[in-house]
């Protein structure tokens, strides 16, 4: 049994890139068959790989270990030098969004996992949900009603993750990374977990980062029922990082 699931592009087509995909707590690999299946369709090879432990008593040797399991992931994409089909995009969210971004300014990252690009998604704040009930909990992550069956008929959802406060020194690393890596922040403006002025914050600190909030989504904003936009802003993300940052398409003109 494998510890990814991958997703692949149409038959015929040139790969243009490498998504690994990170769940956040309580996730399974199953949450982001949409997403994977969404983003593949568009030439891209994603991976799912499972959603990391992050220790809060030592999160230097959970960060090492979630570096180690993207470079492998990120392994026999493509035939080349490193075996990777560059750009190496990590999507990433909840927990596993701050954990990639406090990875990514480490200069221990191996060299097959260090990421051309980043996709933070929900990164949470320093409060915890209050998920007294598995409804409770569902109401925190999503309105969508596929993405709540999807979560309630997964046996492998680990319930009550959301009340689990995420650790202050990851939070801390994570929120004052620092780094240059192009960086897509994703959030939604009806997330409870959110620390918006922080994100806005640390987006703005950052050299090369946007971040982009999603009218109506909830904590997952990758499978809310905005999932379509969500989808089309990071494969137009995922092209911009292909042409060295520059928009592909620009507006002149606009009546909305």
């Amino acid at each position: 049994m494998t510890d990814h699931t991958d997703h692949f592009g149409p038959q015929g087509l040139r790969t243009r890139g490498t998504v690994l995909v990170v769940p956040g707590r309580g996730e399974t690999r199953a949450t982001y068959a949409r997403l994977g299946r969404r983003l593949a369709a568009d030439a891209y090879r994603v991976r799912v790989v499972d959603a990391p432990a992050l220790g809060t008593a030592d999160p230097d040797a959970s960060l090492t270990l979630l570096g180690e399991r993207l470079s492998v992931a990120a392994e026999g994409t493509a035939t080349g030098e490193d075996g990777v089909a560059r750009p190496l995009v990590v999507v990433a969210s909840d927990s596993a969004a701050a954990a990639v971004a406090a990875l990514v300014a480490r200069d221990d990252v191996p060299a097959a996992g260090r990421p051309d690009a980043l996709v933070l998604a929900g990164v949470p704040g320093r409060g915890a949900a209050s998920t007294a009930t598995w409804e409770d909990e569902l109401d925190v992550r999503t309105s969508c009603p596929a993405h709540r069956g999807t979560l309630t008929e997964d046996g492998g959802i680990r319930r009550g993750a959301l009340g689990e406060p995420v650790g202050e020194a990851l939070l801390a690393a994570a929120y004052g990374s620092g780094t240059d890596v192009p960086a897509l922040f994703l959030v939604g403006d009806a997330d409870p977990l959110a620390d918006r002025e922080a994100l806005v914050r640390t987006a703005a600190s950052l050299p090369r980062a946007r971040l982009s909030v999603v009218n109506g989504a909830h904590h997952d904003v990758l499978n809310d029922l905005q999932h379509r936009s969500v989808a089309a802003e990071i494969v137009t993300f995922l092209e911009t990082v292909r042409n060295e940052l520059v928009p592909v398409v620009t507006v002149d003109s606009s009546a909305w």
